[in-house]
């Protein structure tokens, strides 16, 4: 069994949030810019479901992947935003999709929520429990921002995006690097990044979280490449959490991928947790940065304190 991306897709609410929102909380565009890289982003509704977001996304990443809603085992769904307590966005996407065979969860590891369920995805091909599986990274953070603090609600956005992974073993009589990816958490670095029961908002310590997303994508992404003999050469296309724009670069330096292979969208839709890298991707396919075969690089870091980094071969269908 050799896993591998066959499919993405992508949805945002169609409310454009400019940086001149903010100049209430004592925000101006130029300050945002510099210190995020991020110009915009998308609000849901206070009335809208994340889970058609969810949904839209699946849609399209199922449709290009040459699947069908049939061929699903498991629709797994990271986020830390669903719309119920319970039961989780899975359930629905995968009863909306019309796959009745597979079996759904939501996964919270917060912003590293989409390389924890990609990694599953891929031990589930690779032990051969599943042939296709559906992983959906889904967020709305406007639901945990305190609109009115200036050092997070600049930041974050809504949306989400999925990924077909499969298995192409045979598919293709192109070699498809084998997946690796490396995970990690470290509990005693709640305290910068996390929500309580109580408050329910977002609080950060933006400096620590910054040297420490750094450091700890970095490293991961290292022993990953190590792992499987690679260098950053290698890798045709790098996609970050997209938490901050400054952070996604010191990262790219760090392993040292060129700026033409390092992939950044934040400006468009700043940060939206685990929907991050799935959005990225399917925009970078969007934008002719996919061909139709290559490897993918991934690194994230979120709340918990939680990281991952991960190498995955994509076999796409042609447009």
């Amino acid at each position: 069994m050799t896993a591998a991306i066959v499919g993405t897709g992508s949805a945002l609410p169609e409310r454009t949030v400019p940086n001149s929102h903010f100049e209430a909380i004592g925000s101006s565009d130029a300050w945002i810019v510099k210190r995020t890289g991020i110009r915009e982003r998308r609000f849901l509704p206070e009335d809208g479901h994340l889970a058609d977001l969810a949904l839209a996304a699946a849609r399209e990443a199922l449709a290009g992947s040459g699947r069908t809603a049939a061929d699903v085992g498991h629709v797994v769904v990271a986020t830390t935003t669903p719309d119920r307590t319970t039961p989780g966005l899975a359930v629905e996407v995968a009863a909306r999709l019309g796959a009745d065979r597979a079996a759904a969860f939501d996964l919270h590891a917060a912003c590293a929520g989409f390389v924890y369920a990609l990694d599953h995805a891929v031990a589930l091909i690779e032990s051969g429990r599943a042939g296709t599986v559906l992983v959906c990274g889904a967020e709305a953070l406007t639901r945990i921002t305190d609109h009115g603090d200036r050092s997070t609600a600049v930041l974050l956005g809504d949306g989400a995006g999925a990924v077909v992974v499969a298995d192409v073993a045979g598919a293709t009589p192109d070699a498809v690097p084998a997946p690796a990816f490396r995970l990690g958490s470290d509990g005693n670095l709640v305290p910068l990044l996390h929500a309580d029961r109580y408050d329910r908002k977002l609080r950060m310590d933006g400096p620590e979280i910054f040297v420490h997303a750094v450091e700890k994508m970095s490293a991961a992404a290292r022993e990953v490449l190590a792992r499987r003999e690679l260098t950053a050469d290698d890798v045709d296309l790098f996609v970050a959490h997209q938490a901050n724009a400054r952070i996604v670069r010191a990262v790219g330096k760090e392993l040292g991928v060129p700026p033409e292979r390092l992939y950044l969208n934040v400006d468009r839709v700043a940060n939206t947790s685990s929907a991050s890298i799935p959005i990225a991707l399917h925009q970078a396919r969007g934008e002719g940065r996919l061909d139709r075969s290559g490897l993918l690089g991934v690194a994230a870091f979120g709340a918990g304190i939680t990281w991952g980094a991960g190498v995955i071969g994509w076999r796409l269908e042609e447009e």
